[in-house]
């Protein structure tokens, strides 16, 4: 067999592979020996078949079989052989001639293909001892777990029904209609719908106008729906609904005490305030985690400047713009309405897509010489919270999972990184700093969204990205509904 290197031009590489016609000859006259001592043709007693009408009857099919394996096994050992890693499955090439394909099968003429593949460039790790971090750290404050179980409660409190008008603060319970241009949308519509005024769950200006009704009315209410709502058939139109009153009901006094927790399902209300708290502090936590994690990706960027595998790039790419056009489109804008055009913006995500490579790449290099690996149990856990995320489609996702390749390891990728992260912290220097809620939950949009200089096409969209990116997640979006039910498809 020889191997010929034809083209070696930065990480690309292009292998020539010749497997001369007498070597695929004696391999399959190797398999035909073994296959004539259990092949039965009638007039033959088993074993007695002559070769030559053995190779008549399956030398073309046995020497496919050869050509199929070593196209499936050669290019991983010659990859091996020269020290090299694909940053993706090589590409193979090889006859589409069907005289020459003939030739080959019959052993006439050498098997010759092409191997195509970027390789993943050799990186040397560098030390860390000059990144330093500074760790946000949030003191959660009585008044702050008191509030949040004030919240708790009057999510948990009680109704009574009155027979005068509808207040701020008042259960309404009614039916509605939802029309755009008279005509009435899918999912406009609900009966005995519940609606606590002032809790802004329906879209801006409803709420307002269910003041001052009471049991029995009927009123039509006008409003707007938002430029940027989830249904694009919606956004921005003006829409009316014809409203029905059922029940005006106000809200019956709450108090902190053992009785509420008991309600809620704990012993007591220190047990309620220790758990609020432990919330409270996770969920502080899970945004200094964050923030530490993008200081320690930022300054490894600056640290390893090297060419990144431009298939990776791509794909990286068309992920990231995927997901800002979808972004586009669900808000009805256009890039110039982003003040910005299209090809600056391709310019600045394909920068971001080359970073999320390039850091990915240099992260795996140093989980890889830490001898970081993820357990079984991980991805089992993994893949339970993937499984609890879609409630009743259970079934699809684990097929999903087995059946796709390559889906394993995005359950992989995430838990790994967050390993090499962690080993990352034990080694730079780390400095706690004590802020205020709102210093930690502060917007960093814009230094998040490096190597931009500006967010386009839109500040939250780039947000979203570079969060993607780097396996960090982006604030969920406010749902703006007339109730949330009522127009993003079923509207939910």
């Amino acid at each position: 067999m020889q191997v010929i290197e034809t083209l070696a031009e930065g990480l690309k590489r292009e292998i020539k592979v010749i497997i001369p016609a007498k070597d695929m000859e004696q391999r399959m006259n190797e398999r035909l020996a073994d296959v004539k001592d259990k092949v039965r043709i009638n007039g033959f007693r088993p074993g007695k078949v002559p070769t030559s009408h053995v190779k008549k009857m399956y030398g073309k099919s046995i020497m496919a079989e050869l050509v199929n394996e070593i196209i499936r096994d050669k290019p991983s050992a010659i990859l091996s052989e020269r020290g090299e890693k694909s940053a993706t499955q090589p590409e193979i090439v090889m006859t589409e001639d069907e005289k020459e394909a003939e030739k080959i099968l019959s052993a006439q003429a050498d098997l010759e293909f092409t191997l195509s593949y970027e390789i993943i460039p050799a990186i040397e790790l560098k030390s860390v001892d000059g990144i330093k971090v500074t760790r946000e750290v949030v003191e959660v404050s009585e008044d702050e777990i008191n509030e949040q179980i004030e919240k708790i409660a009057e999510s948990a409190r009680t109704f009574e029904a009155k027979k005068g008008k509808a207040a701020d603060g008042d259960r309404v319970t009614m039916d509605y209609l939802g029309k755009v241009d008279g005509e009435a949308f899918d999912g406009g519509k609900d009966e005995d719908a519940e609606l606590v005024i002032g809790s802004n769950r329906f879209i801006p200006g409803f709420e307002e106008q269910l003041v001052g009704l009471k049991a029995g009315d009927e009123k039509v209410i006008t409003v707007n729906f938002p430029a940027d709502y989830p249904a694009a058939n919606l956004a921005g139109k003006e829409a009316t609904f014809d409203i029905t009153v059922k029940e005006v009901a106000s809200p019956a006094k709450t108090e902190i005490n053992d009785e509420l927790a008991t309600k809620l399902g704990v012993e007591s209300v220190e047990k309620l305030k220790e758990i609020v708290r432990g919330q409270i502090e996770s969920q502080y936590g899970n945004v200094t985690r964050q923030k530490v994690k993008r200081q320690i990706l930022d300054q490894l960027d600056e640290l390893y400047k090297f060419e990144s595998p431009s298939k990776l790039v791509d794909a990286e790419f068309e992920n990231i713009w995927r997901q800002i056009n979808t972004d586009l489109a669900q808000s009805g804008k256009t890039f110039a309405d982003e003040d910005t055009t299209e090809e600056a913006a391709r310019e600045e995500y394909r920068a971001l897509a080359e970073r999320r490579v390039r850091l990915g790449l240099v992260l795996s290099e140093i989980g890889e010489k830490a001898g970081i690996e993820v357990t079984e149990e991980e991805m089992q856990r993994s893949l339970f919270a993937q499984l609890q995320q879609f409630p009743g489609q259970e079934k699809q996702i684990l097929d999903f999972f087995r059946n796709t390749p390559g889906a394993a390891a995005s359950l992989r990728a995430p838990i790994f990184e967050e390993k090499v992260i962690d080993k990352l912290l034990a080694e730079v220097s780390v400095t706690d700093k004590t802020v205020s809620k709102d210093e930690l939950l502060a917007d960093d949009a814009e230094e998040g969204d490096k190597p931009a200089k500006k967010a386009a096409p839109k500040k939250k969209a780039a947000a979203k990205a570079e969060d993607a990116a780097e396996g960090e997640e982006a604030a969920p979006k406010k749902k703006a509904a007339p109730k949330k039910k009522a127009a993003e498809g079923d509207a939910e």
